[in-house]
């Protein structure tokens, strides 16, 4: 009984908590901003490291022809055709109709 109590004078919003009219907008407090602010931070550090590129363009320029990318792409697409099923036209198909071929 008393729970229930609890729940009558619980203060609550119509519908969703954080949607629409009468959503309940969270306090600002000096943690949150600068949790806020240290996350900034953070991106404003990860975004000067990806604006300047580890390897000059003339050093990345021949990394793949080292690697043998081009040979093992080639490579696995040959492998696959030798899986893949030979092409059978429509006259292998129907060959085993063509059991007593008596037109002579």
């Amino acid at each position: 009984m008393r729970l229930t109590v609890i729940n009558f004078f619980k203060k609550s919003v119509n519908g969703h908590i954080f949607r629409g009219k009468y959503r309940l907008v969270k306090r600002v407090t000096p943690r949150s901003v600068e949790t806020l602010r240290r996350e900034y931070e953070q991106t404003e550090r990860n975004m000067a490291l990806l604006m300047k590129p580890y390897l000059t363009l003339e050093q990345s320029s021949g990394h793949a022809k080292e690697l043998n990318k081009k040979e093992q792409t080639i490579n696995k697409w040959r492998e696959q055709q030798l899986k893949m099923k030979p092409h059978v036209t429509i006259s292998e198909r129907l060959e085993h109709l063509n059991v007593k071929n008596v037109w002579d």
